[in-house]
């Protein structure tokens, strides 16, 4: 899974000489955190609710509403945005992306490439491919298999296991852990225990299953 199949293309960006109001008006709007900052065309910088509620004066300030909305009209977005904008390439991989966020302790990458800015990829973002790529979205049943040791030949028997008991794979999940490997198995199939009972026959244990009827 690439940065591209999960990044937002349809940007909402903002001119570094806009106003701080702007920025919020801007977000309010369009329901959204995060706002790219552009100058002739080119991305200098990222501006976000909490940037803007930082910058803002304390409930408890003196200032009058004239006055409050002067100094909110005054600032520049330039002047309060992040500069140190991390990029990302819309070819990496996604658990590239997560890397950075979580390496970083960030929520946002900007996407680029040599045409210039693409898109943002958000940790919600990162959060929606994993539940797609667990099966967690789709209808079926999820069955999870734990093998003590890593040996050859275990995705050949679940493979086997599918194959008799005539069911569809919509997902495939291998989890190294501390305890071994979990494999997260997604089928079409609502009704999964004649591939639980395959999967005994070959003493693979099946830790949990969970059936899923989005309908």
């Amino acid at each position: 899974m690439y940065v591209k199949n999960y990044m937002t293309t349809d940007l909402i960006t903002i001119d570094a000489q806009a106003s701080m109001i702007d920025a919020s008006d801007l977000m309010k709007k369009h329901k959204i955190h995060r706002l790219p900052v552009v100058e002739g065309g080119k991305l200098i910088g990222l501006v976000t609710k909490s940037i803007l509620s930082k910058h803002s004066p304390s409930e408890a300030t003196s200032l009058s509403r004239y006055e409050l909305n002067y100094l909110l009209d005054k600032t520049r977005v330039r002047d309060i945005m992040e500069k140190k904008v991390l990029q990302i390439s819309p070819e990496h991989l996604l658990e590239q992306a997560a890397v950075v966020m979580r390496n970083e302790n960030i929520g946002v990458l900007v996407v680029t490439d040599e045409h210039g800015l693409q898109g943002i990829i958000t940790d919600k973002d990162i959060f929606k491919a994993f539940a797609d790529i667990s099966g967690y979205n789709v209808p079926g049943s999820s069955v999870v298999v734990e093998v003590a040791q890593d040996r050859r030949g275990v995705i050949e028997e679940i493979g086997d296991a599918l194959l008799e008991s005539d069911s569809n794979l919509t997902n495939l999940v291998v989890h190294h852990t501390t305890d071994g490997i979990r494999v997260v198995i997604h089928i079409d199939n609502e009704n999964p225990q004649d591939f639980v009972d395959k999967l005994n026959k070959r003493h693979l244990t099946v830790r949990s299953i969970e059936v899923k009827d989005l309908g």
